[in-house]
């Protein structure tokens, strides 16, 4: 498994509210909104946060997202090393392959695999 990025996932109540402070405040563009998500980023430096209300189909919301070239063996990984799955290894309706877990220090991580 290779990390291409990890992404910070901050909680937030409505990402509309909080809209005016990333794009106006920090200049990021929306790369994308899912309703319950949406990816703010900066095209000069590359930098993003993603704001989350709740996670659509996740029983945890995670603290980042982990953006990987194989996820299946990524997923195999956690489960040989004995990390406590939060969401198995799932294809969303909306395209990405991913999987939450916990980091040893209660932190839940969502590893996820874009498609092509």
């Amino acid at each position: 498994m290779r990390v291409h990025r990890i992404i910070a996932n901050l909680s937030v109540p409505d990402i509309e509210a909080a809209r005016s402070f990333y794009e106006g405040f920090l200049g990021l563009g929306e790369e994308f909104s899912l309703g319950w998500v949406a990816r703010f980023t900066s095209a000069e430096a590359g930098g993003c946060v993603q704001l989350v209300t709740a996670d659509a189909t996740s029983p945890e919301d995670s603290v980042a997202s982990v953006l990987v070239d194989d996820v299946e063996s990524a997923y195999a990984e956690a489960l040989r090393l004995g990390y406590e799955i939060v969401r198995p290894l799932t294809t969303e309706e909306w395209g990405v392959h991913r999987f939450l877990v916990r980091a040893p220090d209660g932190n839940v991580l969502n590893f996820v695999e874009h498609p092509n």
